[in-house]
């Protein structure tokens, strides 16, 4: 039988042992509370506690990133997408961790902002 025609722009290169890498996924989530030390929120995906990751504030609190480790997270619902399937819901408690004083200045300035009770909308998780 012949070999299909490589389509490849590029040769592959087997690579020996265990070669680690890392890839990036973003996960929405929706910001319940937030101080100058962690964040309270909801979101569909699992994370873990322990881990860390880098936690984008919308482009309406001024876009800020901040590394962030997860103190906690649990199961608080489940929730239907519009095609039936159930999902889970979290809610998971942050720490922010590695602040500069650039940051923290930035955090501050974002929390003088915000209004007691207002909605503070959605951000990302940089996994």
């Amino acid at each position: 039988m012949a070999e299909p025609a490589d389509r490849r722009k590029a040769p592959r290169i087997l690579v020996a042992g265990r070669l680690g890498a890392r890839a990036r996924a973003t996960v929405e989530v929706r910001i319940l509370d937030l101080s100058a030390s962690g964040a309270r929120i909801e979101h569909f995906d699992l994370l873990r506690p322990g881990a860390t990751y880098m936690f984008e504030l919308p482009l309406a609190l001024g876009s800020l990133i901040l590394t962030a480790k997860v103190v906690h997270s649990a199961v608080i619902g489940t929730e239907a997408t519009p095609e039936g399937e159930r999902h889970l819901r979290y809610q998971s408690g942050l720490t922010f961790v590695r602040i500069t004083a650039e940051q923290h200045a930035a955090l501050a300035a974002v929390l003088e902002r915000l209004t007691p009770g207002g909605g503070l909308g959605d951000a990302r998780l940089i996994v």
